[in-house]
Order: structure tokens, then C-alpha cells, then sequence
């Protein structure tokens, strides 16, 4: 990545943009009921199932975070939570279309799931395990606070049979983190990996971040240096996206404390550069692998895919959401649940599934989805082939072509004969050029800075 910002590439930069992990993007899905969406759920005996549970409890409040959460002082509200959680489990085994699926992936997010106690974590995975068949080679994938990871929890993640964590590490540098209330010293991260590994569990991947207040250049290089020294499998990049009007809390950093859009390609850069001179191959937008890890090999192979968790090698269609505000997927459409805990609960007390909100998918969104998810996998589309793949003439999105002339002047992609190629250098803007293809007139307001 060039060392600062081109200026050519100034504009692109300062976008703000759906970070395309769905086409369309959650933002579009609409109030609708479960009974609107009853024959999309079901799948072909066989067909590859992906399952997330979404935990939303935390024992302390990021000022960073955009997630989903609410924090908890004592167990009960959590205890209750997961009673309420092996009832929707429950309710799946009424529609055996999806409970005959084979379950290929299984993902908890937050939230921090290692806020249940292990044998309530344990009770989730096998009450998933007595309704869902799970392939052999099933990848069972936690999302983790590291600081609040306890041995008796790593024990009950091995006992589960869970194969890959995901640490939010964020930063190192303790002033930044004193910053966004997220204190976790390298050395209880470090302790935290040496668990895992000695418990059996091979995977580990690191969250980390740019953007945040304080920090800079060298201190994002820093962390980047001290978390390749541990040795992680994978690592995501993420910026941060500053939304106080979407998440009040995040008021408690201030905007003047934040970097410029030349600020953080600089920190986006400083990473990049140390993660890839310690041996970890760049994918996509913002993540980062070992040459031998599985998503590496994707990449290679062409089977990399981009889903609600992010950059997988994971080729389910569907996937079963579970928990309040988890979404779903299938070939037909796009589902919800309820977000307020609430509704959630009554929804499941009631005897149905807690659906919410939902989008029916078309074959315009199928197509524009199959070109933006090919430039934020392997940063290039075949327009050209994908639309003839869908059954549309070549020229069908030359408009969107024409909208990235531009984009293509500047230097941030290529077109020649309908098909896009985004160079290295810029695949930290890759979701400027995926834009192009998106019908949709979303609220900027609601996204993250393109860089």
C-alpha cells in the first residue's frame, strides 16, 4: 500500500460505505413476520447448513464498540438468557427441511460469549448438536473478550469440540486502550493463547483495529508486531467506525481525538506492511493469513466467500440465525430476528421463531451480489461472465460501469471488456468500487469510512 494517501484518492476515501458482507446490506431488510417467509425455510436433505448464535451480554461497555450488547452485572439475566436460547434451538427441530442440512460451520458472536459459564456454553453446543447433524470436519468458531477468558471456560470450549477463537485484541498499547475503556494487557493475551493451544484448540485468529483515539502510525505497528509474535492463524484489521448517533456510548470519544481519512490509511498501511513482512498473505478488504491457513487456500482456489461473520471459506447458502438481532440467510431472502431481548423472548415463550424483519432477494440482487461479493473476495469481477451466469445480456450493468470511470481514472481499479480488477494498492478502498454495483441509496450516515 502506498505510504500516504494519494490524493487522487481523497474523495473515495472520505465515503462512507456498507462494509458488503450481505448484498443487499442488513439496512434494507423490512418489518415482516415469520409466516412470510416460511417456505424459504427449508433446505434439500443434505444442503450445507452455517449456524450463528449471537450472545448479547458483556460484563463492561467498549466505547468503540458497534455491536449489538448490553452489559449484565450478575448471572441471572444471562442464565435466563440461555434457558430462552435452548427453547429456539428447540424450535428448529420442528422444520426438518433445515434440521436435515449438514452443519458445516458453527459461529458464536457478541457480545462476549465467554460471558456464559462453561457448562451452559457446553449445554448450547450440544443441544445445536441433538437437533442439527454437523459434518466431521464441522468448524466450531468463538468470538472472545481475552481478557475476560478464564480456564474453566477454555476447558469448556475443548469439551464442545469448538476448533477455532477469535481474540479482540483491538490495540496493545495501553494508553489507547485506556482510551476506549478495553484494558488488557499483552501479557494476559499472550497467557490466553498459550491456554488455547495447550487445550487443543489450533485455530486462533486476532481482531484488531485503526482509527481509535491515540492512536498512530507506530503504535499500530507496534500491535501489529507484538500479535504476529504470538503467532495467530488469521487476523482482521478493522477501522473504527465513529456512529454516537447509532451507538450513544461511542460519545465518550471525542471526534476530535479520531484521524482524518489520511490518518487512517497511514495506520491501515502501517499494519499491513508488518503483517505482511511476518508471512501473513493479504485478503480481501482488511484480513490477513498464514499461506497454509484454510482462508489462504480459498483465496488460491477460488472459494473464498464473504458473509455476515466476515471473510470464510465456508460455501453454506444457508444460515440459521439464533439469539436476538441474528440474521439469517437463504437463497430466497434475508431474515432477522427480533433485536429488542424483549420481543425476542415472548416470540419464543409463544412457540415461533422470533423473525422480525426480512428481504425477499430478486435475481437483479442476486446478480449485483455475485459481481460485488467476486471484488471483495479476490478484488476482481468478470462482469461480463457473472451476468451471463444469471441469465442477463453482458451489457445488463454497464451503467455501473460507467459509474466507476472515474474511479478508474484515478487509479483505484482497471476495466477492460467489462471486467474490474482493483490493484493491491487499493484494496483498502475496494468497497468504493463495489459501490458502483449497489442500487441501493442508503443513509451514509449508518457506515463506516471507506478507509
Amino acid at each position: 500500500m502506498p505510504t500516504s494517501l494519494p490524493q487522487a484518492w481523497m474523495t473515495h476515501a472520505r465515503r462512507t460505505l456498507p462494509r458488503y458482507t450481505s448484498y443487499p446490506t442488513a439496512v434494507a431488510l423490512r418489518p415482516g413476520t415469520l409466516e412470510e417467509v416460511e417456505t424459504w425455510l427449508i433446505a434439500d436433505e443434505g444442503e450445507s447448513l452455517s449456524v450463528y448464535v449471537h450472545i448479547p451480554f458483556c460484563d463492561r461497555l467498549c466505547w468503540y464498540c458497534g455491536c449489538h450488547t448490553s452489559i449484565v452485572s450478575d448471572y441471572e439475566r444471562v442464565a435466563a438468557f440461555q434457558a430462552q436460547l435452548l427453547r429456539e434451538i428447540a424450535l428448529w427441530a420442528e422444520r426438518p427441511g433445515v434440521r436435515r442440512g449438514v452443519v458445516r460451520h458453527l459461529h458464536f458472536g457478541g457480545g462476549s460469549p465467554n460471558i456464559l459459564r462453561p457448562a451452559d456454553f457446553v449445554a448450547v453446543v450440544d443441544r445445536l448438536r441433538s437437533i442439527f447433524r454437523f459434518a466431521p470436519d464441522a468448524e466450531v468458531a468463538v468470538e472472545l473478550d481475552p481478557a475476560r477468558l478464564e480456564i474453566g471456560f477454555i476447558a469448556g470450549l475443548a469439551q464442545a469440540g469448538v476448533t477455532r477463537v477469535s481474540l479482540g485484541v483491538q490495540t496493545f498499547d495501553p494508553a489507547v486502550q485506556a482510551r476506549v475503556n478495553r484494558p488488557q494487557p499483552y501479557a494476559q493475551v499472550a497467557e490466553a493463547v498459550e491456554e488455547l493451544r495447550r487445550a487443543g484448540i489450533a485455530g486462533v485468529n486476532f481482531d484488531l483495529m485503526y482509527g481509535l483515539p491515540g492512536q498512530t502510525p507506530d503504535n499500530v505497528a507496534e500491535t501489529a508486531d507484538l500479535a504476529a509474535g504470538l503467532a495467530p492463524d488469521r487476523l482482521a484489521v478493522f477501522g473504527y467506525a465513529h456512529v454516537p448517533w447509532l451507538k450513544k456510548h461511542q460519545s465518550m470519544i471525542a471526534e476530535t481525538e479520531l484521524a482524518d481519512a489520511a490518518g487512517r490509511w497511514a495506520q491501515a498501511g502501517a499494519a499491513h506492511d508488518r503483517l505482511v513482512s511476518a508471512g501473513y498473505e493479504a485478503i480481501g478488504l482488511d484480513h490477513y493469513a498464514r499461506p497454509d491457513d484454510r482462508l489462504s487456500r480459498a483465496l488460491a482456489q477460488g472459494g473464498l466467500r464473504r458473509n455476515f461473520q466476515g471473510y470464510t471459506d465456508d460455501p453454506a447458502r444457508v444460515l440459521v440465525p439464533l439469539g436476538p438481532s441474528a440474521i439469517g440467510q437463504w437463497p430466497t431472502g434475508l431474515v432477522q430476528n427480533a433485536a429488542d431481548a424483549r420481543v425476542w423472548r415472548q416470540a419464543i415463550s409463544d412457540g415461533r421463531l422470533p423473525v422480525a424483519r426480512i428481504l425477499p432477494l430478486t435475481s437483479e440482487d442476486r446478480l449485483r451480489g455475485a459481481v460485488i461479493e467476486a471484488l471483495m473476495t479476490g478484488l476482481s469481477a468478470d462482469v461480463d461472465q457473472i451476468s451471463q451466469n444469471h441469465g442477463q445480456s453482458s451489457d445488463h450493468l454497464d451503467a455501473c460501469l460507467d459509474r466507476l470511470r472515474e474511479a478508474a481514472d484515478a487509479g483505484l481499479c482497471r476495466i477492460d471488456a467489462r471486467r474490474v480488477w482493483i490493484p493491491d494498492a487499493a484494496r483498502r478502498l475496494v468497497r468504493t468500487v463495489a459501490a458502483a454495483f449497489d442500487a441501493a441509496t442508503e443513509p451514509p450516515q449508518r457506515h463506516a469510512p471507506a478507509v
